[in-house]
């Protein structure tokens, strides 16, 4: 018999008490489930800030647990606030998301799955500088932190897809 895919294959409480070294164990909230990967995870969640929070502290864990540069996590950290907060103002609270963050050879990826395969994330021409704008500078921080970000469609809608870079730290 095959486990349900979206069964939590571990507690995120007993995950974060295993990886965390500064960061205090958070409660898993209904709508989020999660999958390890190989360098990372996969969660899936239904957007909210629970959520939101839950997933960016699990990045962290798991980030420092593989030895990630604390500012590489930083620009992790803001860029799946980023795509998390796009998908929501599209489709609003509570949109069903899939969230990968992973290790590979060259940073750390970072890709966020939403339904609609139809609504693109566009671009503004809002200057990252401006004083006066309240939105409208999201992709560009996403531009900045990891560039070649690309969008594909996947199983589920599409997949908005990140490379934060990181550099090696040579001895």
């Amino acid at each position: 018999m095959r486990p349900n895919p979206l069964t939590p294959l571990t507690p995120l409480p007993m995950l974060l008490d295993t990886t965390a070294v500064t960061q205090p164990v958070i409660q898993a909230t209904l709508g989020f489930y999660l999958r390890p990967r190989p360098h990372g995870f996969a969660a899936y969640l239904c957007a909210s800030p629970e959520n939101l929070c839950a997933v960016r502290q699990l990045a962290r864990a798991e980030l420092l647990a593989r030895g990630v540069e604390a500012d590489v996590i930083d620009s992790v950290q803001l860029v799946l606030s980023e795509l998390v907060g796009n998908s929501v103002r599209a489709y609003g609270d509570y949109v069903p998301l899939v969230v990968e963050v992973y290790v590979t050879s060259h940073g750390v990826a970072v890709n966020v799955h939403d339904p609609d395969s139809d609504a693109l994330p566009r671009r503004r021409a809002t200057p990252l500088d401006s004083a006066e704008a309240e939105t409208g500078r999201g992709l560009g921080l996403v531009d900045l932190l990891a560039p070649g970000w690309h969008v594909r469609k996947s199983t589920i809608g599409k997949q908005v897809c990140c490379q934060v870079t990181a550099v090696p730290v040579s001895d």
